[in-house]
């Protein structure tokens, strides 16, 4: 994770006067993206509990199992640390760090387990999801952050141009996922997080599983691919058409989503509502007639998790501001027949501009 040991640091001092701001008590983080941008700290959730205590008053402890503590050390040499062992109760280490009154705030994503056994460990509290606190400083990308996210970025423009390069008809979903999967991991990619190829009717299904249809000549193929580069995750969607001979509504759908997409390009600016960007690539996809076809928001926020703050979505009013990033990904879904989408990560400048962090070409490309 190409980020500074004081970087981290200082973001705890952040957490913290987010906690004393609002009289929590405690922010208790397990693993997840939160325990590595408070950390740097990557450790896949067991059921050995890990959780990183940061108290109000800036103080920072991570309580990890014993036979973690060798990794734990070397990825956060900085942090605090106390190891418990196999017999040990780590819930009542953790509820010795939490020192004063007020509400305590959990990792969203953190295990029911253990959110039960804090409770226990920690009676007559208010319980909070972290997601108050950290949100406002996630969404906000600080400029390694953004580097990180663009290099993801130019890594999948890469491995969409190479899986273009082998014919698709004849060939099963899955056998283009597979080669998607080997292009993003030859491009830099750490991690392959999904590889959805939706050909023909099943483009209709924004999150189609990715299966065994057999590709053919005249069909449409929504590929919506990413995973992740030190931490930071890639997100990208183009739709192909199989063969020569392109259906001319398939060409009109792709060309009323290619302005839909332009339109939320426009939109997006600092200061700009993030409902206002949804807004208005919604109106160029209803102007056309296929309204009751786009069927979900326009776009997410993207970091460390995939899918995070901000939404553009109606009703989030949120303004946008320098350092957030977000895919415009608007789509037009026809059940039974075919799916469009198009989808960039893009970014707010210090200028206040969008930039798009995605460049492979927006065109309906034509396949073999």
């Amino acid at each position: 994770m190409p980020t500074e040991r004081a970087s981290f640091a200082d973001r705890r001092a952040r957490a913290a006067a987010k906690l004393r701001e609002r009289s929590i008590a405690a922010l208790l983080v397990t693993p997840g993206a939160d325990l590595l941008y408070l950390t740097g700290y990557q450790m896949f959730p067991t059921e050995r509990l890990t959780c990183l205590v940061v108290a109000r008053d800036g103080a920072a402890t991570l309580v990890c199992p014993e036979l973690e503590a060798p990794r734990a050390a070397h990825a956060a040499p900085d942090l605090g640390r106390v190891t418990w062992g196999e017999t040990d109760d780590p819930f009542s280490v953790v509820a010795t760090l939490v020192r004063g009154d007020g509400a305590i705030a959990l990792a969203d994503q953190m295990w029911a387990a253990f959110v039960l056994r804090l409770e226990a460990a920690l009676p007559n509290r208010e319980f909070r999801v972290a997601s108050e606190l950290t949100r406002e400083l996630r969404m906000r990308k600080d400029a390694s952050e953004r580097e990180a996210l663009r290099l993801a970025s130019e890594s999948a423009d890469r491995a969409y141009v190479r899986v273009l390069d082998e014919p698709f008809a004849g060939r099963a979903e899955r056998e283009i996922g597979e080669a998607l999967a080997h292009a993003l991991r030859d491009e830099g990619h750490d991690e392959v997080g999904f590889t959805i190829v939706a050909s023909g009717p099943n483009g209709a299904s924004p999150h189609h599983e990715t299966g065994d249809r057999r590709i053919a000549p005249g069909d449409t193929v929504v590929l919506d691919f990413g995973g992740a580069m030190d931490g930071y995750r890639s997100d990208i969607s183009r739709t192909v058409h199989v063969g020569r001979d392109v259906d001319l509504e398939q060409r009109r759908v792709h060309e009323v989503v290619r302005r839909a997409q332009q339109a939320g390009y426009a939109a997006a600016k600092e200061g700009a509502t993030a409902e206002s960007v949804d807004a208005a690539s919604r109106a160029v996809i209803e102007e056309a007639g296929y309204g009751k076809f786009f069927i979900h928001r326009t776009g997410h926020g993207i970091g460390l998790d995939g899918h995070e703050h901000p939404y553009l979505v109606r009703g989030n009013r949120e303004r946008l501001e320098p350092g957030m990033a977000f895919s415009i990904e608007p789509g037009v879904y026809l059940p039974g027949r075919f799916g469009v989408r198009i989808e960039d990560v893009a970014i707010i400048d210090d200028d206040g501009s969008v930039r798009p962090l995605n460049r492979a070409d927006h065109a309906f490309a034509v396949v073999g």
